[in-house]
C-alpha cells in the first residue's frame, strides 16, 4: 500500500495529543514535521493516544479499497495496539512484527466548545407590502453561536485537510448575512410585521431569523446553532423612504380612526332612536291601555245607573196602576159598579213583585258592590319618577317603564331622577329605591378596536 518507508523518513512520537487551547478541528503532525509533506503522519505501534473529554479523534487512513476512517471519543488515554485500535490489523504489515510506522492522518475536532461570530449587515432596503414605493433602509447586528454535535456530517460537507477556523469562521459569516438578509426583507409581507415597527419587534423578528438559521447551517455546513442574538434592528430614520412612508401612514391611520369613529357615532344615534322609538311605542300602548280601562270602568257605571233607572219608571208606573185600581169607580160583581177588577189588581201585584225583585237585585247588587270594594284593600301606590337626559326632562314613569329604560339603556346609574316629595334632582345611584333596578344590568360594551 505505499504506508511506510524507511524509519529514518518521517518523525516518531510516543504521545498523540491535542495541547490547542481553542480550536475547532486541528490535524496533528509529528514533531519537527509541521509543513512537510514527507512521512508527516507516521505513527509508531505502541504509541500513546491520549483524547480529552469532549474531543474526538479522527484516524483517516488508506486500504486497499479506499479511505477509511475511524473515531475515538474522548475520554481516552491507551497505548495503540491491536486490541484496543482494530484498524492495526489490516494497516500493520505482520512482515514488520508489528513494529513499523505506519501512516494515517489524526485529525482532533472540538465538540464541547462553541464558536462565536460576531456580525454587522449593512443597510439594505425593505419594503412594507402595503407601499412599495418607499424603500426603507435597515441594518442587522448580533451575535451567532454554533458547534458541532453531528461530527459525521460535519466531514461529510468539511474538508478536514488544511481545516482554517478564520477561513470557516468567513464562510458561515457571509453565508448567514444572505439568510439573515432575505427573512428581514420578508417579514412585513410574511409575518404582518409593518416596517415602522420592526424596531419594537426585535425579539419576535430574532425567533423567525433563528429558524430559518438553524436549519440551513446544519444543511450547508454541518453545525449546530447553539443561540443567536439580534442585537440591534436600526432603520435608517433619515432616509427619504422612511420619512414619506411614515407620512402616508399617519395620513391612512387618521383617515382609518376617523371612519371608524363615524361608524361609531352612527351606531350609537341608530341605536338611540331605536331605543327612542321603542320607548314611544311602549308609552302609547300603556297610554292606550289605560284609556280603554277607562273607558271600560265608565261604560260599566253608566250601564248600572242606567238599569236603575229603567227600574225606577217600571216601579213608578206599577205604583201609578195600583193607585188607578183603587180609585177606579164601577158596582161590584156582575153588571158593573165601582169595585175592583180582580185580573188587573192581579197583574199590578205580579209587576210590582217583578220590579220589587229587580229593584232588591240592583240594590243588593250594589250594596254587595260596596261592601267588596271595603273588603278589597286598593293597590299600592305606584312609583313616578321624572328623568332628565342631556337637560331634557320626561316622564313621569312607573316602576315597569322604568325597567325597561334600563335594559334599553336610557336609564343608567348616572342618569338624574326626581319625584315628588325630593328636595332636587339626584343620581339614579343615590337612590335607594332604585339600586335593585341596577342589579342584572351588563356593563356597556367594549369600544372597537382602534386599527
Amino acid at each position: 500500500m505505499g504506508l511506510f518507508g524507511k524509519k529514518s523518513e518521517g518523525g516518531l512520537m510516543d504521545v498523540i495529543r491535542c495541547d490547542e487551547q481553542e480550536y475547532l478541528v486541528w490535524k496533528w503532525r509529528p514533531s519537527g514535521e509541521a509543513n512537510s509533506t514527507k512521512k508527516e503522519n507516521a505513527i509508531r505501534y505502541g504509541s500513546s493516544l491520549r483524547v480529552k473529554d469532549g474531543e474526538l479523534a479522527v484516524f483517516v487512513y488508506k486500504q486497499k479499497d479506499g479511505e477509511n476512517q475511524d473515531f475515538i471519543i474522548g475520554p481516552h488515554d491507551q497505548t495503540i495496539k491491536t486490541a484496543n485500535f482494530p484498524i492495526l490489523t489490516s494497516v500493520v504489515g505482520t512482515a514488520f512484527g508489528g513494529a513499523s510506522p505506519f501512516q494515517a492522518e489524526i485529525y482532533f475536532m472540538n465538540l464541547s466548545g462553541n464558536v462565536q461570530i460576531r456580525f454587522g449587515i449593512p443597510y439594505f432596503d425593505v419594503f412594507d407590502p402595503r407601499f412599495m414605493d418607499f424603500a426603507v433602509p435597515m441594518a442587522v447586528r448580533g451575535t451567532l453561536t454554533f458547534n458541532i454535535t453531528d461530527y459525521k456530517g460535519f466531514i461529510k460537507l468539511n474538508r478536514l485537510i488544511n481545516f482554517e477556523l478564520d477561513d470557516f469562521k468567513k464562510q458561515i459569516k457571509d453565508a448567514i448575512t444572505k439568510y439573515i438578509k432575505a427573512v428581514v426583507t420578508n417579514i412585513p409581507a410574511d409575518n404582518g410585521i409593518p416596517v415602522l415597527q420592526m424596531e419594537r419587534k426585535i425579539l419576535e423578528i430574532n425567533d423567525l431569523v433563528a429558524k430559518y438559521l438553524g436549519t440551513r447551517l446544519e444543511t450547508d455546513f454541518g453545525v449546530n446553532m447553539k443561540g443567536l442574538d439580534i442585537a440591534n434592528l436600526e432603520v435608517d430614520k433619515e432616509a427619504e423612504g422612511y420619512a414619506e412612508l411614515r407620512k402616508v401612514t399617519a395620513e391612512q391611520t387618521t383617515k382609518t380612526v376617523g371612519a371608524q369613529t363615524d361608524v361609531n357615532i352612527k351606531n350609537l344615534q341608530d341605536t338611540q332612536e331605536i331605543n327612542a322609538t321603542n320607548m314611544e311605542e311602549t308609552l302609547r300602548i300603556q297610554r292606550e291601555e289605560a284609556q280603554r280601562a277607562q273607558k271600560l270602568q265608565t261604560e260599566s257605571q253608566n250601564l248600572s245607573t242606567h238599569q236603575l233607572n229603567q227600574q225606577t219608571e217600571v216601579a213608578k208606573t206599577a205604583a201609578e196602576s195600583m193607585g188607578k185600581m183603587g180609585s177606579g169607580g164601577g158596582s161590584g160583581g156582575s153588571g158593573g159598579g165601582g169595585g175592583m177588577d180582580p185580573g188587573s189588581m192581579m197583574a199590578s201585584m205580579a209587576m210590582g213583585g217583578a220590579v220589587g225583585q229587580g229593584m232588591a237585585g240592583a240594590v243588593g247588587g250594589m250594596m254587595g258592590g260596596m261592601n267588596q270594594e271595603k273588603q278589597t284593600p286598593p293597590p299600592p301606590p305606584q312609583v313616578q319618577y321624572n328623568i332628565s337626559v342631556n337637560g331634557q326632562q320626561s316622564g313621569p314613569f312607573g316602576w315597569e317603564q322604568l325597567k325597561q329604560m334600563v335594559e334599553a339603556g336610557q336609564l343608567t346609574k348616572g342618569t338624574h331622577v326626581w319625584k315628588q316629595g325630593m328636595a332636587g334632582w339626584e343620581l339614579a345611584s343615590n337612590v335607594e329605591e332604585l339600586t335593585s333596578l341596577f342589579g342584572a344590568v351588563p356593563p356597556p360594551p367594549p369600544p372597537p378596536p382602534v386599527l
